[in-house]
């Protein structure tokens, strides 16, 4: 009983343990410029339209244009980091289908690709938005489709990251992309994702930012800047078959590896940026609609999706028109750029973290030999990166975020905590405070 009472004190003085920030990416938090997340996305309305079956030829209208414009931006910034940037449009023709396309099509995605500076470290982190926008008919790729919020929001994001994170120096690697062929069935990021995959990549995280600057609900009036939405699936769709009894026995079906990193997103930004929240969403996208995360999701990357509170619906997807004197269309007047700065700032926040911190511990286990109240843990040292220790994470099956925090520098903990009522994970943490993404233990054999 001694020994009992002993280790839930220990422990509860361990609990009460924060993590510090990290100087360097608060550095980089701060660089967001709201004047250049302007000048973006006032560049991207000038293309007229951005739609994906729009000229790609023509030097200042259309996809073309507009996709061109990203590879420059990329190339400017790729002089700040040391030659360890790579930029590239990844292309392919499309075959119409009968659906969303109706002749072939040159479909591409702007990629930079900002190498990590450990060559054991393979890990790779994607930020991404879409640059192909359009109006009220999808097929329509002539009229005027500013796509100001959707997705020229997100595009920003992707390209002010680019900008400040040129000059760091991670271990691990970011990729920034601009996709196409969004609006007519997540075609560039389904491109991307099976390239990804057939490559045997190991791409850990997407942020995919999609609609993140217009705080305004279209009918009711009410603005919220204080809230970032983050979904993400629960039951991963990836070999849902074969893993389906495990996760149900274990009951573990609030903790997919997309719903681990959308936690880390909260705690992570919540850390960093003044002012905003992150409010989970217990679902891979909005009702019965999907975004370019899905297609990663769809080969097995935790992923999820980046999106403002409310959708106004009279500025998306919408003609450009006025009609009983309101004003419709996908206008950047409709952008509240000082929300857009801090949902910028959110990324960057994550990305840095992420690309800083150690691997995940390996072999993460739960022993099981024993019926028992308490919860022994072990695992091994991660790949790559040198840990200063690491957080054993416990929360209430009932809870949406972890409410405990346990810092040792060993390999293996005991906690006075039952495996009934705790859901448990393992990070590791770097010298300078970088978390790496939770790992939910498996069994002991």
């Amino acid at each position: 009983m001694k020994y009992s009472v002993f280790l839930l004190l220990i422990s509860c003085s361990f609990f009460s343990q924060k993590h510090s920030k990290d100087d360097e990416v608060k550095k980089y938090v701060s660089q967001v410029n709201q004047d250049s997340l302007k000048s973006y996305i006032r560049k991207m309305v000038s293309f007229g339209t951005r739609h994906t079956l729009s000229s790609t030829n023509d030097p200042e209208q259309g996809i073309g244009a507009a996709r061109k414009w990203v590879i420059g931006k990329f190339n400017d910034y790729a002089k700040n980091s040391g030659g360890r940037m790579e930029v590239y449009l990844q292309q392919e023709d499309i075959q119409p289908d009968g659906k969303r396309i109706d002749n072939v099509v040159n479909l591409g995605n702007a990629v930079a690709f900002l190498k990590g500076t450990d060559p054991n470290d393979k890990r790779i982190f994607l930020i991404g938005g879409h640059l192909d926008s359009r109006v009220s008919d999808v097929m329509n790729r002539t009229s005027s489709a500013p796509g100001a919020n959707d997705d020229g929001s997100g595009v920003s994001a992707v390209i002010e990251s680019a900008r400040i994170l040129s000059t760091s120096s991670f271990p691990a690697s970011i990729i920034f992309v601009a996709f196409s062929g969004e609006e007519q069935s997540l075609l560039g990021s389904k491109q991307l994702a099976e390239k990804m995959k057939k490559e045997n990549l190991q791409l850990e995280a997407v942020l995919n930012n999609d609609m993140i600057g217009n705080p305004k609900e279209g009918e009711t009036g009410e603005v919220n800047t204080r809230i970032l939405r983050v979904f993400s699936e629960g039951l991963p769709y990836k070999d849902l078959d074969k893993k389906a009894m495990t996760i149900r026995n274990l009951g573990f079906e609030n903790d997919s590896e997309s719903r681990q990193l959308a936690r880390y997103i909260k705690e992570i930004t919540e850390q960093y940026v003044k002012g905003l929240e992150i409010k989970l969403i217990y679902r891979n996208d909005r009702f019965l609609r999907g975004g370019d995360h899905t297609s990663f999701v769809n080969n097995g990357f935790p992923s999820v999706r980046l999106t403002e509170y409310y959708e106004n619906y009279d500025h998306q997807h919408q003609d450009i028109r006025t009609e009983n004197n309101k004003q419709y269309g996908d206008l950047p007047e409709f952008i509240d750029f000082k929300y857009l700065k801090k949902n910028v700032a959110a990324n960057i926040a994550v990305l840095a973290n992420l690309a800083k911190s150690p691997s995940k511990p390996e072999k993460v286990e739960m022993d099981v030999k024993e019926l028992t109240n308490s919860t022994t843990l072990h695992w091994e040292k991660p790949k790559s990166g040198t840990p200063a220790g690491y957080y054993v994470l416990a929360r209430e099956t009932g809870s949406a975020v972890w409410q405990k925090r346990i810092f040792t520098t060993g390999l293996s903990v005991k906690l006075p905590l039952s495996k009934d009522n705790y859901i448990f994970a393992v990070q590791s943490v770097s010298p300078s405070g970088n978390l790496s993404v939770p790992v939910i233990p498996g069994i002991a054999k």
